[in-house]
This record gives C-alpha cells, sequence and structure tokens, in this order.
C-alpha cells in the first residue's frame, strides 16, 4: 500500500480502519498541539482533538485531492473557533485558576532560550513563559490561528491562506496584527529579545 496522505485517505473511504489509525498516528501530535495553542487548556484540546478526527472521519468524502495536512488543520481550526465561541458564551473564570500548561512551552522557551542553569534566571523564564502563553490565548481567534499555525505548525503563509480559507495578503495581516498585539501586550519581554 502507498503510504501518502491521500492514499491513506482513500483507502480510509473504502474501509481500511487501519489507515485512519495512520493518519491519526501521523497527524495526531501536531493536531493536538494546534488545538492547546488555540484553548490553552489540555481539555479543551483534547476534546477539540476527538471532534477534529471525528469530522475528519465523517467527511473524509468530501476530501478532493490537494494537501491533506492543509484541509485537516482546516478542520481543527473551525473545531476550535467554534469551540471556543460557545464556551465563551458560557464561561466563567476564576481569578485563582491555573491554566494547564504542560505541552504548550515550545514558542515561550525558543523566544527565551538561554543556557544558563540560575534559579533566578529560571524563575523570570517560567514567568515570562507564562506570560507569553497568557497573551497568545488573548488574541483574537484568528490572529491566533494564524501565528500558531505559521509558527508551532511551521506552515507557510499560502499553507495556512489555504487552512484560514484566505488571501496570503490577510495572512500576512493577520500575522503582523498578531505580533504587534504581542509586543504591546510583552514589552519587557520584547526588550530583552533586542
Amino acid at each position: 500500500m502507498d503510504n501518502t496522505d491521500e492514499s491513506l485517505i482513500d483507502a480510509h473511504r473504502r474501509g481500511d480502519r487501519a489507515a485512519f489509525g495512520e493518519l491519526v498516528r501521523r497527524y495526531g501530535d501536531s493536531v493536538l498541539g494546534f488545538l492547546f495553542r488555540m484553548s490553552n487548556s489540555r481539555e479543551l484540546a483534547e476534546d477539540f482533538f476527538q471532534e477534529t478526527f471525528k469530522r475528519v472521519h465523517e467527511k473524509a468524502h468530501t476530501f478532493r485531492g490537494g494537501r491533506f495536512k492543509s484541509w485537516l488543520f482546516t478542520i481543527a481550526k473551525n473545531v476550535a473557533i467554534d469551540g471556543l465561541r460557545r464556551r465563551r458564551k458560557l464561561r466563567v473564570v476564576s481569578l485563582e485558576q491555573k491554566v494547564d500548561c504542560a505541552d504548550g512551552e515550545e514558542l515561550s522557551a525558543v523566544a527565551l532560550a538561554d543556557n544558563s542553569s540560575n534559579p533566578s534566571d529560571e524563575a523570570v523564564k517560567a514567568e515570562q513563559t507564562e506570560q507569553v502563553r497568557h497573551a497568545i490565548a488573548l488574541l483574537p481567534a484568528k490572529q491566533r490561528a494564524t501565528l500558531v499555525l505559521a509558527y508551532y505548525q511551521q506552515l507557510n503563509y499560502r499553507q495556512v491562506a489555504q487552512v484560514m480559507g484566505c488571501s496570503i495578503g490577510t495572512v500576512k495581516t493577520q500575522m503582523f496584527r498578531a505580533l504587534k498585539t504581542l509586543a504591546q501586550k510583552l514589552p519587557d519581554i520584547s526588550k530583552e529579545q533586542k
């Protein structure tokens, strides 16, 4: 059997359960990471993950070729934005609530990378990591999705545009706005990076 994404989705449409399992294995970590960064919650990310692959299974017949990864992340983005929109209407937030950050450390860890092991430096980095995470969570959904797809998933702007259903110019605008907002919300961190 050919192991391209397209051949696997075709095999899945014909009833091959192993093909669907291979797609989940191949993209599961990336999708879960994307959904975590979109929701800033491990629990929500896992719920959105289940819904994403449920939709992939149910909508496999609508895949018309092209890049499977872009199609998959379009579904994941829609699930996350819809789910967050629904939750925002029902949301009650405790001021003492801690954010589950188990898997969301890459952006801040890369941005704040330093080889020192000084405990006070580590404490400062941990605080900055939390600030970055919080600032990303406050971005509007489209800006957050654009940033996460381009930065974490390392999609190029054309692929991000395909996932987001917009032009490359719009992706660039969303990315510019996201980075500008982050720079405003994180002035101390951005000054330290220069």
